[in-house]
């Protein structure tokens, strides 16, 4: 049995008056990447100088305008990486630049050397600040841990009123969540005060989930309070580094944005050390989806992930959300109905605003194709089949022939598990286009006549029946009737004609016609569905007779 009482709760706020569940998030925050740090050292091979340039660019182009570089006093490859983006001049000029560093003297030191000819950047320093730290990692009271701070805030003032070029200061209670919100008030207020906020000349405040520890909702008490408690809010800047230990990662930072946090630090899709980082596209996208702009560019997925993967070694899991493989796809027959009709209906009501079932936002937004949407196994039903042909092969197959088809491919299925689109269009060929027994159209003739003062139409078809050639023709109201005539008249078959269905496939003057035409034999009631293609729409709708002639009398 599971030994639950081994653990507690860390109770560390009652906040009975929070304003956040009232708010909604209506505009981006100061985003800022840490792929590059904290990202970079939860990997099993961190990445080379080149993949940092690589992965560097990109982050620039998806539009972060701070980026955690790195660690430069802590690793010679990470102070070698920010000077070849500084002396190749790699740092746009509406980026900056973000270092982190401990409060200590050589490391600050080491820090500002790796920063030299910097336009602007981001010093972060921090020291953990929870009670169980300061209890069996350091062993010092909390002056004690307050004067590192503050000690670590003067120094880099020091280096900062020296710096040929801006420095803002970053400052991060370390597990933050495990500390006393009075406590980490006191400190992170001292460093305030210490580097002379203003205004005009904000700090950063990060407070970290180190390790999430309780429900978003507990953060964003945390969030809220610190934000009405600090005596010079408009001159900082409330900044949240969420990990995901708990899964709620994300949760937490939107909470938090309702609280008032005004800047979030995470990776791309989530890496960081144990359960990772929050992930910045996944809280981009989910503001997207609700009509906000995220001020990222991640309309091409695909590329992200690309150079992503290539640089951190690790695969997108295919159920992330927005950029798994899997994510826009379903296989259950009632989704992929939904799915279906809900397509159908956005493209015939023209809409600004997009709503289809069980799609949150448009795939195509997102440089993903249809094509993905419907994936057909055994769990699959007659709509998924149907949106398969249509949105592929451009077969809009009568809603009545849905399940006949539907059913062939669900023992498909049944017997090999997924089938492919090619294996869907494989099958169709083979059911409805190319069967050529009983019968076998070999050539066919139609002609409107004018018969005893009505008009009419004349059938000649000559055909292949078991290997004999034979010619029968007649006159009907129609090809349809006539050739159903012809074949009755000479005792081949006798069917009644249930429906008749005929679309363009393609468009242009190379297009051809699909015809659809289900027929019932009179003699035993069996009924199916044929299906013929040909440049010439009457043509097309003979070849349907004779595969559904064929289907009934194979």
């Amino acid at each position: 049995m599971l030994n639950y009482k081994k653990y507690k709760r860390f109770e560390t706020i009652k906040l009975k008056d929070r304003t956040w569940p009232d708010k909604e998030i209506t505009s981006a925050p100061i985003w800022c990447s840490v792929d590059l740090r904290d990202g970079n050292q939860a990997l099993v091979n961190p990445m080379t100088v080149e993949e940092k340039v690589e992965m560097f660019n990109l982050l620039v182009e998806i539009g972060f305008k701070e980026i955690e570089v790195g660690f430069p006093s802590a690793s010679q490859i990470e102070f070698d990486f920010l000077r070849k983006l500084v002396d190749e001049n790699m740092i746009p000029n509406d980026v900056t630049v973000q270092v982190l560093t401990q409060a200590r003297p050589h490391l600050i030191e080491r820090t500002f050397e790796a920063l030299k000819d910097v336009k602007k950047a981001v010093v972060h320093i921090y020291n953990s600040t929870s009670i169980l730290q300061r209890d069996v990692v350091f062993n010092m009271s909390k002056e004690e841990i307050k004067k590192i701070a503050v000690d670590g805030v003067k120094l880099v003032k020091e280096y900062a009123d020296k710096f040929n070029g801006e420095i803002v200061l970053e400052y991060s209670p370390e597990s933050f969540t495990g500390t006393e919100v009075e406590y980490a008030l006191d400190v992170c207020q001292e460093v305030v005060d210490t580097w002379g906020a203003a205004p005009d000349r904000k700090v950063i405040i990060n407070l970290p989930s180190t390790v999430e520890m309780d429900t978003p909702n507990v953060y964003a008490d945390q969030i809220e309070w610190m934000g009405r408690n600090f005596k010079n809010r408009d001159s900082i800047i409330i900044s949240v580094h969420p990990h995901n230990d708990r899964g709620t990662g994300v949760a937490a930072a939107e909470l938090a944005l309702l609280a008032g946090a005004d800047r979030i630090e995470g990776t791309l899709f989530g890496n960081g050390e144990r359960t990772g980082n929050v992930d910045v596209l996944n809280i981009a996208f989910n503001m997207f989806s609700h009509g906000v702009n995220p001020e990222l560019n991640i309309e091409d997925i695909e590329k992200i992930i690309d150079v992503y993967e290539r640089c951190c070694k690790i695969p997108v899991h295919i159920r992330h959300p927005y950029a798994g493989d899997l994510v826009f796809t379903a296989f259950s027959g009632s989704h992929q109905d939904a799915i279906n009709k809900g397509i159908k209906k956005y493209k015939e009501r023209d809409s600004d605003i997009w709503e289809v079932p069980y799609l949150p936002i448009d795939p195509s937004d997102l440089g993903r194709k249809y094509e993905a949407l419907v994936r057909i196994n055994s769990q699959s039903g007659k709509g998924g089949v149907a949106f398969v042909m249509e949105q592929y092969f451009g077969f809009k197959m009568p809603k009545l022939m849905h399940k006949e088809f539907a059913s062939i491919i669900q023992g498909v299925s049944e017997e090999k598990g997924e089938v492919s689109a090619d294996t869907i269009m494989d099958k169709f060929k083979e059911e409805y286009l190319e069967k050529e027994s009983p019968f076998k159209l070999i050539k066919c003739r139609v002609s409107d006549e004018s018969s005893e003062g009505n008009e009419v139409t004349r059938v000649n078809v000559k055909l292949l029946y078991r290997g004999e050639e034979m010619d029968i023709e007649a006159e009907g109201n129609g090809p349809i009737d006539s050739l159903k005539k012809a074949l009755v008249k000479n005792n081949l078959v006798n069917t009644s004609i249930l429906d008749y269905n005929e679309h363009s496939l393609g468009g242009g003057s190379e297009a051809k016609a699909a015809a659809y035409v289900k027929l019932k034999r009179e003699d035993n009631g069996s009924e199916t569905y044929g299906v013929g293609v040909d440049s010439n729409i009457t043509l097309a709708s003979v070849k349907a007779v004779f595969s559904a002639i064929n289907r009934l009398y194979k």
